[in-house]
């Protein structure tokens, strides 16, 4: 059992308490939330001493836990349809980013296959620490990753001299793919005799509408495209990245599908990046686009995701939308709100206690920062925690 009192508690489920308190129990679940004195004592307690108390940070799309650099094992490049690959055979817990997930206060994160191919693979949520995948696992499948725009079409056209080299040839691929793997399901489901498939047999909770495709796309005309394709095939989709979203914002309104914004930080290394900015998140935001915002680490660094949100609050993004949107947005949007992204009684004890607003400071950052009830990271001197 764990107590953090005397913080100034931001649940986002509604309910701030200028001093109030989180109990965890003995399975990692939040037993209470309330303002005042704790009305219980437990064997641990962390005085906040009035600092700000959120749940733990939720990353929406990364590729985290691939225990190298980027590019180094997340991408099977070999075949441009890769459905059957699985985050969880991907990952590692030892991998030094989670680490720096852990110490930004990201608690729970979003990670899989990267961008090279059409169709990547399964998606999975994880909880930052552990010592095994199978362990820190809060949802798998989560969403099937695919992509479109320069990335498929640069890593088979131009370095191996095979389709997709154009645009075109990218969607007419994807079609033809989803065609075979629809009558593939529409068999199953039928109880027709089919020889197996496992790339097919891969996207049965895709087409039984389980599980997202989670699309890589950055260009205007490349969303359009998306949005087509998922009416054809009666698609759930969330739009990842969406540099382009506020030039068809009116689009994706009327699609109804979550769009992960960003990473907004860095340079425009390619064309498809030209509108790449912080501005991007509130635009979709006012016009009334569900929302998160996300650093696709390790592209960009995930200990600065708060830092990221501020950046977007700097540019229109209200403030409170800025903390839902890397908490109970991307928790709930990504299915998983039931465990993870707010302060509930119910819910996994994933709770960060910070130095200041991270969306309003640079430099601030966690001083503890507790996942199912356990405190993975201090960077205090241990002296607010109290062994009764």
């Amino acid at each position: 059992m764990l107590i953090i009192k005397n913080g100034n508690i931001k649940t986002m489920a509604g309910a701030e308490y200028e001093r109030g308190y989180v109990v965890i129990d003995d399975n990692g679940k939040i037993s209470m939330v309330g303002e005042g004195d704790c009305p219980v004592t437990c064997d641990t307690e962390i005085d906040a001493e009035g600092r700000l108390v959120t749940p733990g940070l939720v990353e929406a799309h990364c590729h985290l836990g691939t225990g190298g650099g980027v590019g180094s094992s997340f991408n099977e490049s070999t075949d441009p349809f890769t459905p059957h690959m699985r985050a969880v055979d991907l990952l590692t817990p030892y991998s030094d980013d989670l680490k720096d997930a852990v110490e930004g206060g990201v608690t729970t994160v979003c990670t899989g296959p990267g961008s090279s191919n059409i169709i990547g693979g399964t998606f999975v949520a994880i909880k930052t620490a552990g010592t095994r995948i199978k362990d820190m696992i809060v949802k798998y499948p989560l969403a099937m990753k695919c992509a479109f725009g320069e990335n498929p079409c640069n890593d088979y056209g131009k370095a191996k001299e095979r389709a997709p080299r154009t645009r075109m040839a990218l969607a007419a691929m994807m079609r033809e793919f989803l065609y075979k793997a629809k009558k593939y399901y529409l068999n199953t489901t039928l109880g027709k005799e089919q020889d197996f498939d496992v790339k097919y047999d891969a996207m049965l909770p895709v087409f039984r509408g389980e599980i997202p495709m989670k699309v890589h796309v950055h260009a205007a005309h490349d969303i359009h495209t998306v949005l087509s394709i998922a009416e054809e095939f009666q698609l759930k989709m969330t739009i990842d990245h969406c540099t382009d979203g506020a030039l068809v914002k009116e689009d994706l309104v009327a699609a109804g599908f979550p769009c992960f914004i960003g990473p907004s930080f860095g340079g425009k290394t390619k064309k498809e990046l030209d509108n790449k900015g912080f501005a991007t998140a509130g635009e979709l935001y006012r016009a009334g686009v569900p929302i998160s915002i996300i650093t696709d680490a390790e592209i960009t660094p995930i200990e600065h995701l708060p830092l990221f949100a501020g950046m977007c609050v700097s540019r229109g993004l209200p403030m409170e939308e800025g903390w839902r949107a890397i908490t109970v947005n991307p928790a709930n949007q990504t299915g998983i709100g039931d465990r993870v992204g707010s302060l509930e009684v119910g819910k996994d004890g994933d709770v960060v206690v910070w130095t200041e607003n991270p969306l309003r400071y640079v430099g601030a950052h966690p001083v503890y920062t507790i996942i199912s009830g356990k405190i993975v990271y201090s960077d205090s001197d241990d002296t607010n925690v109290i062994p009764k």
